[in-house]
């Protein structure tokens, strides 16, 4: 089989099966292409992770893009990329057409139920097989735990990664202070913010508002609630606050990126070019960042400055991982059932190392089960 054909085949099984936002898709690409198919080595895969947090946009595409293209070039990059977004955008553009057909979203709450445990094992096995690579230092791991404790006063994530990373940086670099010259970091493209007017709707516009979007933003789904709500609901006023948490809801309950929340959006207000037009615009940037940075890791590694600060993100994102899944537990596990779903699939990966797209599907037909018996 082609390492393309690979690729394909891969991306587009994750793109119909990964559910429980980036956490959980690096969790599962972690499980997939180091753990079952070798493509990476931990250290490789921390590598493309502490990349993937230097540069703004979604980051379990911007992951899957990484690795289409060191399994498989240009091609893979295209294609990584392209079967890990479209399952998802195709779902959600059925799930919008029912929503201005009958103006509600589907009841589905049932899947979140069985599904949500056992991402939170899948993420915790993740961070136990990465973690163990990633603290090299006893001071990786301090960062790590700072950056655990730090989140949770709401400090910003993108300022706890890249402090943490130049902290360690510093430290490990010390003896080379008097020598210290600026190294060359992987500064993020930003995008020109569009008129702070209020407009008629228009696809140009909307394609351009997205495209801005997924170029300058960083953080997880809640940045990316702000950004929305900025822009579509204050700045343009072309959504009403219920629609943009439908939107959310609909990128929540559906597999692949949260970014999909673009599609939703799109097709409410422009239909299906519209929705096209805004889930280019907000996937774009990540094909060009990915490719530019890139080939530019190897560099990076061997650089004393710039392998420390890599290190430091590696830590410093793991740190946040963490964090996120235990916000996920707090909220998901409400029950003794879903209790019991996350040992059950914990013990199962980490003992019998079960795939976990088949331990999503059983996660469905638990939470099905059980709604359907209360």
């Amino acid at each position: 089989m082609s390492k393309s054909l690979e690729v394909v085949r891969l991306f587009l099984k994750l793109g119909f099966t990964a559910f429980g936002g980036p956490a959980a898709h690096i969790a599962i690409m972690h499980d997939e292409v180091v753990k079952r198919r070798g493509w990476l080595t931990d250290e490789e895969f921390l590598d493309l992770l502490g990349a993937t947090n230097l540069i703004p946009g979604p980051n379990s595409t911007e992951m899957a893009i990484h690795i289409g293209y060191r399994r498989a070039g240009w091609a893979g990059l295209l294609l990584a990329g392209l079967c890990f977004v479209l399952p998802a955008t195709s779902i959600v553009l059925l799930f919008s057409w029912a929503y201005v057909r009958f103006g509600t979203l589907p009841q589905i709450g049932w899947l979140l139920y069985g599904v949500k445990p056992v991402v939170i094992a899948i993420i915790a096995q993740a961070l136990w097989e990465l973690g163990k690579k990633a603290f090299k230092t006893r001071l990786a791991m301090v960062v790590a735990l700072i950056v655990f404790g730090l989140y949770f006063f709401k400090v910003n994530e993108i300022i706890l990664l890249f402090t943490g990373g130049f902290f360690v940086m510093l430290v490990l670099n010390f003896q080379r202070w008097r020598k210290f010259s600026l190294p060359p970091l992987l500064l993020p493209l930003g995008g020109a913010l569009l008129a702070q007017m209020s407009i008629p709707f228009s696809l140009p516009v909307l394609f351009l508002t997205f495209l801005k979007i997924g170029a300058v933003l960083y953080g997880s789904g809640y940045v990316l609630l702000a950004f929305l709500r900025n822009d579509f609901v204050l700045r343009l006023g072309w959504l009403t606050d219920q629609q943009l948490i439908d939107a959310i809801a609909i990128g929540q309950v559906t597999p692949g990126p949260l970014f999909t929340a673009a599609t939703f959006i799109g097709y409410i207000l422009g239909g299906t070019s519209g929705a096209l037009l805004a889930t280019l615009g907000i996937f774009l940037p990540s094909f060009i960042f990915v490719a530019i940075s890139n080939p530019l890791i190897p560099k990076v590694r061997n650089s004393p400055w710039m392998s420390g600060l890599l290190d430091g993100v590696n830590a410093s994102s793991l740190g946040l991982m963490a964090a996120v899944t235990f916000q996920l537990a707090s909220s998901s596990l409400s029950d003794l059932y879903t209790v019991a779903i996350t040992i059950i699939s914990l013990i199962l990966l980490l003992r019998w190392k079960v795939n976990s797209t088949w331990m999503i599907a059983g996660g469905a037909m638990i939470g099905f089960i059980v709604s359907s018996i209360r």
